[in-house]
């Protein structure tokens, strides 16, 4: 335990890239910060950082040493969690790391649904995209993630997955709001506003695109859903988004409709953790909470 303030220094010169900006990140001087590390590479019995042009980064001793720090760190927040089950007393703290779409409607909900249960668990909620969501599990940065068509599910555990179609948003008076079915070449030729191309959305619908001999030319490309919600209130053009993302009533101003899986086959929204983590308690069981939660979804077409 002595050495775990020296393992959060190391840890911050590695995130900044210099022994002066990690010093003034965490509030120590640079000339006791540089101290303090070398102290710790003579006890450990080798050199942890390599110069490089404007700063340090770890070399592979040290890499494999932050990776048993975030190890050891996960070990003790689930002892801990377990020690608070004991006596009686709800508490941790639960990070996940998810897509754009789930932050409106679905995760506030169930955070706060887990609270109102266990109010001593706290929250950090990462926003990312679908390839830094992987990123986030393999570093130890988040226990949990949500995220719509991973790229690799590297040392993945699958927990929970659920079909997502990729819907059409529309206003209420749009042509296209009047039909039983919406087909991607419709859509494709009214203007469109579009997420940018690392998230799950975009990869579909670019395939899905190519695949029928079409190209995506978006008027606006954005990385956030948010605006392409609200942007089709103002211009009468078409967004795209899962179903996930979307309020359960758009009222009278918008539509959204399911695109025909004759041209788009529905994604999958996935929840996971890394695989062969034990995650500490208090994750663990929201992760149960979230994972009966979405198969408990049920999205019209």
């Amino acid at each position: 335990m002595r050495h775990l303030l020296t393992f959060r220094l190391i840890e911050a010169v590695a995130r900044a890239g210099s022994m002066r900006r990690a010093a003034e990140d965490m509030n120590i001087t640079a000339s006791a910060l540089t101290r303090r590390i070398i102290r710790f590479e003579e006890d450990f019995g080798a050199e942890i950082f390599e110069r490089v042009p404007g700063g340090v980064r770890l070399n592979p001793a040290g890499e494999l040493l932050l990776h048993h720090y975030r190890v050891m760190q996960s070990d003790l927040s689930r002892v801990q969690g377990q020690v608070a089950d004991l006596s009686g007393v709800r508490r941790g703290h639960v990070s996940i790391a998810c897509s754009q779409a789930l932050l409106p409607y679905f995760l506030p909900r169930q955070i706060a649904e887990y609270r109102a249960e266990h109010p001593g668990v706290s929250f950090a909620v990462n926003v990312r995209d679908r390839s830094q969501t992987e990123q986030e599990l393999a570093s130890y940065s988040s226990d949990l993630a949500l995220v719509f068509e991973p790229l690799y599910l590297v040392d993945f555990e699958v927990l929970q997955i659920i079909p997502q179609p990729v819907c059409a948003i529309m206003q209420a008076g749009h042509p296209l709001a009047r039909r039983k079915e919406i087909r991607l070449r419709d859509c494709l030729d009214w203007p469109h506003i579009v997420p940018t191309v690392e998230y799950g959305v975009r990869h579909l619908l670019d395939t899905a695109a190519r695949r029928n001999l079409r190209k995506l030319t978006p008027m606006v490309e954005t990385e956030s859903f948010e605006l392409i919600r609200h942007y089709v209130r103002h211009e009468n053009v078409i967004g795209f988004q899962i179903p996930i993302g979307l309020p359960d009533n758009a009222g009278d101003e918008l539509v959204y409709r399911a695109i025909s899986d004759k041209d788009l086959k529905p994604g999958s929204l996935i929840l996971g953790q890394k695989r062969g983590r034990t995650l500490p308690v208090a994750s663990a069981r929201f992760a149960v909470q979230v994972a009966a939660a979405l198969e408990a979804c049920v999205y019209p077409d």
